[in-house]
């Protein structure tokens, strides 16, 4: 073969092209294909297939040329959809070898930024795996540095959903690198993916995670942990919906709640508000109705001594009852109740303030 083909163009006839067995592309989508085929029946085939050509002998001993695709394969295809009977190529001497071919599929691709991120990694760990070639070799062939071959191959470490989502163009090649900072904490690893998916965080927001959550690593490590505030995170961050971290200090200590967006920001807020400390005769009310403890009230009966009655037989115990004073009950008497609402007034000023953390004291009953 001269050299004027390896500088020329051909038209050859599609069926005569078969494809690459190393071809490095793995995602073909149907939709793109479709758009590529609409623009070649208006357009033509722009940019030329490359191929390498060999002769295989026919039954009748006569010699048959075909040829083996190099790069292109989505204008072959899609140049079958558009029906074309002929496409153009440009035909490279001497590529029969495999690791060659390869090469050239992931040259001819990389030029063109066709590959997705984990299509081109998969082609750089063959190339690494099946031909032997070094990192810093390959990066020499496809014109990149040792670096880029070395982190495209991390890519490969990742789950498999990742790997689905990258390809698919969901994250990005950006959004894997914090990503693969948590491969050894694979349940905030996922965490960290599934907030780039579904709330659509930029790179350095999750980059400023990762990091946020290594350095944390980094200092438990050195310090033994507490199963009591190991306990509190894990209900906390279950409460809370997203990721809590207590550090205990000499005194006192902090608390650290993650959120992505102010939408987080106001959904924590609404379940810290929710959850604030109730009226005490609020809580007795709930506690009376949840327990069962209060009958109604016949009309004609002693009130006070039907509620001390209450309260000695379901409520007080040795150490908690208490057995209201003579003073205590002449103040109920003296009282005008209500027979329909009936609730216990505060104790005079002149009076021994309360424990209001004591919910059982006859005063705080609501009947």
């Amino acid at each position: 073969m001269s050299k004027f083909q390896n500088d020329s163009i051909f038209w050859i006839e599609v069926e005569k092209i078969k494809p690459n067995p190393y071809q490095p592309r793995k995602e073909f989508s149907e939709d793109k294909l479709k758009l590529l085929a609409d623009s070649i029946r208006q357009y033509g085939v722009l940019q030329p297939l490359v191929v390498t050509r060999y002769e295989i002998q026919k039954s009748d001993g006569g010699l048959m040329a075909e040829y083996e695709l190099i790069a292109g394969e989505r204008r072959l295809r899609a140049s079958k959809l558009a029906g074309l009977s002929q496409v153009p190529v440009i035909i490279r001497e001497g590529d029969q070898d495999e690791g060659a071919k390869l090469e050239l599929a992931i040259i001819e691709n990389l030029q063109r930024e066709d590959l997705n991120p984990i299509d081109r990694a998969l082609a750089f760990h063959r190339l690494t795996e099946e031909f032997g070639f070094k990192h810093n070799e390959v990066a020499k062939k496809v014109g990149k540095s040792r670096e880029y071959v070395s982190n495209s191959l991390r890519l490969l470490t990742l789950p498999d959903e990742m790997q689905k989502a990258i390809s698919a163009g969901q994250i990005t090649e950006g959004h894997a690198r914090p990503i693969l900072m948590l491969k050894d904490r694979p349940e905030e690893q996922d965490t960290l993916f599934k907030e780039i998916v579904f709330k659509k965080l930029t790179v350095r927001d999750a980059e400023a995670i990762a990091r946020k959550i290594a350095h944390d690593k980094i200092r438990k490590r050195y310090l033994p942990p507490d199963p009591e505030m190991v306990e509190l995170e894990g209900q906390l961050s279950e409460s809370l919906g997203t990721r809590v971290q207590i550090e205990r200090r000499e005194v006192g200590g902090k608390l650290t709640i993650d959120f992505f967006s102010n939408e987080d920001l106001r959904k924590i807020l609404e379940l810290v508000h929710s959850n604030e400390k109730k009226n005490p005769y609020e809580m007795l009310d709930n506690y009376i109705k949840t327990n069962g403890i209060v009958e109604t009230v016949p009309e004609g009966n002693d009130l006070d001594v039907v509620a001390e009655n209450v309260v000695a037989e379901n409520i007080a115990t040795e150490e908690e009852a208490m057995i209201p004073t003579q003073e205590e009950k002449t103040m109920i008497e003296e009282t005008d109740w209500d027979k329909d609402d009936v609730m216990a007034e505060s104790v005079p000023d002149q009076q021994p303030k309360e424990d209001e953390s004591d919910l059982y004291s006859i005063k705080d009953f609501t009947i």
